[in-house]
């Protein structure tokens, strides 16, 4: 597989410092500045929220949360912490934190996300030892707050949102610190570089970073994180259970499209749903009868896309206001939250987003492990070893236009080649299930540890 190796998206590290990172302790200038302005961000943060408030982005009854006030007593014993930022590093969670209800049933764990629209996936599906609320935001007061009533033992923070103030006042209560999935965005990479001291001040706060990749692993490494305390170990997204999804829905769209092929273009984003819509044309002309199924990254899009499509001349039923699939149907809008397992499993075929488009892809173990073939764009950086392990046991196919998507997807909807495709992603997929290993392993270390 050839996924861009001039993409800017996926820029060279630059060679590890040969100096050691300064100590976990130091504050260079940059840090000590953010803080003192963190200690007197309250007011201006406080409009911020407001104006998140009012365009739908926070929810209202728990708008204290971001502060860093408690809606919940904390719970007696160990608690560890999870931060993730939003909906696809809280679901990478979810088998992790069911596997570690498991171990340790006395074990309670907090998570905290910034979205409205993580929590309300997050309030089905996590386990009965597990509590929600929202990250506070930077601010050193309700850092100190947050921290006062919820006294974690254990911090882990997923991929790679790290925050000045709560890096530093975590680390400064002596709380274990670790950093899973970890990976780091090309223009995230630039602007540290940028900052040398203040990255590797952060970075050495942990105890330990598990990285995704080796790309991950070196530009980390570069940016001064201590290469004793890191290791590549994967992602959790390779190693979680199956999506869910309700069964009785799965039989009424199979009767609905009985005779039909059917495809789906999974997390796609604007400028890569036009590419979408070309190309499903461009198949049709091969496959009649062929139905897509466009789940948008972002479910608050579909009433702008239905429109769009409808003036496109596409006749569009939306999942949104319940209307009905019926064989006059050419698209189905699947734009709501939480139940991409139903599609993944209707769908012989998946094209991927975020990955014709510089987004840097979405989760491929998903489809993979739900017996959906998998096409995707060039722009993968998040996922560069999953696609390419996955492309190597002929799982997966790279398209590069949209082209080059009505080919793949013409050649590899047929019955027999999406089974063969299926089967390679689902044996693919178990080779890599380890990973949530890994991270249990580092979880129990800190943890035991910790006097």
């Amino acid at each position: 597989m050839q996924i861009d190796a001039s993409d800017p998206t996926v820029p060279a590290p630059a060679r590890p410092r040969r100096d050691p990172p300064r100590s976990a302790g130091a504050r260079p200038f940059l840090l000590r500045l953010y803080l003192a302005g963190s200690r007197r961000a309250a007011g201006i943060a406080e409009r911020f929220l407001r104006r998140r408030l009012a365009e739908g982005k926070e929810e209202g009854a728990r708008l204290g949360e971001r502060m860093g006030e408690a809606s919940q007593p904390r719970p007696e014993g160990q608690l560890v912490w999870f931060h993730a930022a939003s909906v696809g590093e809280a679901a990478s969670l979810l088998e992790l934190l069911r596997r570690l209800a498991q171990a340790r049933p006395a074990l309670r764990c907090l998570v905290t996300t910034g979205t409205v629209t993580s929590a309300q996936l997050l309030a089905d599906r996590l386990p009965e030892t597990c509590l929600h609320q929202y990250v506070p935001m930077d601010v050193l007061p309700w850092v100190r707050r947050f921290l006062d009533h919820w006294r974690p033992d254990l911090a882990v923070w997923t991929e790679s949102e790290l925050w000045p103030a709560m890096l530093t006042e975590t680390h400064g209560r002596g709380i274990p610190m670790l950093l899973i999935n970890a990976r780091i965005s090309a223009r995230s990479f630039r602007r540290w570089r940028m900052m040398p001291r203040l990255a590797a001040a952060l970075l050495g706060r942990f105890d330990r970073i598990l990285a995704q990749d080796a790309l991950a692993g070196e530009q980390l490494t570069a940016l001064g994180a201590d290469p004793e305390r890191l290791s590549v170990e994967g992602t959790l997204k390779e190693g979680a259970a199956p999506l869910p999804y309700d069964e009785a829905e799965r039989v009424r769209f199979a009767r609905a499209l009985s005779g039909r092929p059917v495809w789906l273009a999974a997390s796609t984003h604007p400028g890569e749903d036009e590419m979408v819509l070309a190309a499903h044309a461009r198949a049709r002309r091969a496959l009649p009868m062929l139905a897509l199924i466009l789940a948008p990254r972002h479910p608050a899009r579909g009433d702008a896309l239905a429109e769009m499509m409808r003036g496109r001349g596409l006749a569009v039923a939306q999942r949104s206001k319940g209307e009905p699939i019926g064989p006059d149907i050419d698209v189905y809008l699947a734009d709501t939250l939480g139940e991409m397992g139903l599609w993944y499993r209707i769908a012989s075929v998946s094209f991927v987003g975020g990955s014709l488009i510089e987004i840097g892809g979405h989760n491929p173990f998903e489809p993979a492990l739900l017996g959906s073939a998998i096409l995707f764009g060039p722009h993968v950086r998040n996922f560069v070893d999953g696609y390419r392990r996955l492309s190597d046991a002929g799982a997966a196919v790279l398209v590069r236009s949209e082209g080059e998507l009505a080919e793949a997807l013409v050649a590899t909807i047929a019955p027999d080649r999406a089974a063969e495709m299926a089967a390679a992603g689902w044996a693919a997929c178990s080779e890599g299930a380890e990973v949530t290993d890994a991270v249990l392993d580092a979880i129990g270390t800190l943890l035991d540890r910790k006097p």
